[in-house]
């Protein structure tokens, strides 16, 4: 489990597998290792996987009380696949690392070789209303306990005890206020591209994920029936056959 300096910060960082590049960039108070659990068997078989932590989760210790904001993760995004000297790369995003994904290959596209985006609209709502609503610490520590000992066992040895507490309403300040992609950065993002949601995904209705994949010059889109945002956990033998047939299409691997 090694550690990078980029961008001011110390990284935190999984690496396995072989192959070309892939980065692996997780959901808000998750890791890539736990998003991804049930895909890193294959992918590591095609790629070699880069799972970074984002600032305030995991090993890449970031208090949340200075400010959160996803254009942030852009820039350490940047960083660390400069510090590991990645000149273009494999991008797959859940959620808050989706966002990520499509931001940073509106800035950089020629970087990027494919992108997959999970669980993602560029639309604010419902993601603000439904974030603030399940982002709340005192109603997490009330009723969801095992959760709430989850958010300590992922964050509390390189955050601090409690760190996440702070961490979930600045995640959810920042989906309310972030500015949104244009159709016209979308638009920059040429690479073969695939936005998957669930059916039932309370913060990414299917018609906003089909919005986001028409303004992708390269977009797919894969709805994963029966099923509501975590679709890699939730349904991996679906989602794992749908994106090893959109890598063997688009020559990227698997």
């Amino acid at each position: 489990m090694p550690n990078l300096w980029a961008n001011g910060l110390e990284i935190g960082y999984d690496v396995e597998g072989s192959g070309p590049p892939l980065v692996l960039l997780h959901g808000a108070t998750s890791l890539a290792r736990e998003d991804f659990a049930a895909q890193l068997p294959s992918l590591g078989r095609s790629f070699l996987v880069h799972m970074p932590d984002a600032r305030g989760h995991g090993r890449t210790r970031w208090d949340a009380a200075q400010g959160f904001r996803y254009d942030w993760l852009v820039d350490d995004l940047a960083a660390f696949v400069d510090t590991l000297g990645l000149d273009s790369f494999h991008v797959l995003g859940f959620s808050m690392g989706a966002m990520t994904a499509l931001q940073f290959g509106a800035r950089s596209p020629e970087r990027v070789r494919t992108l997959v985006v999970v669980g993602i609209t560029t639309l604010r709502e419902p993601r603000a209303s439904v974030g603030r609503r399940l982002m709340d610490p005192e109603w997490i520590v009330a009723h969801e306990p095992d959760f709430a000992a989850t958010l300590a066992r992922r964050h509390d040895a390189g955050q601090g005890i409690g760190a996440w507490q702070r961490l979930l309403p600045a995640i959810a300040a920042d989906i309310a206020a972030q500015p949104l992609l244009t159709p016209a950065e979308l638009h920059r993002i040429e690479c073969p591209a695939m936005v998957v949601c669930g059916d039932r995904d309370p913060f990414v209705p299917p018609e906003h994920a089909a919005g986001l994949a028409r303004q992708l010059p390269g977009g797919r889109l894969f709805v994963v029936p029966d099923c509501g945002h975590e679709v890699m956990a939730r349904r991996p033998g679906l989602f794992n056959e749908a994106i090893a047939g959109f890598y063997r299409s688009t020559g990227g691997s698997a």
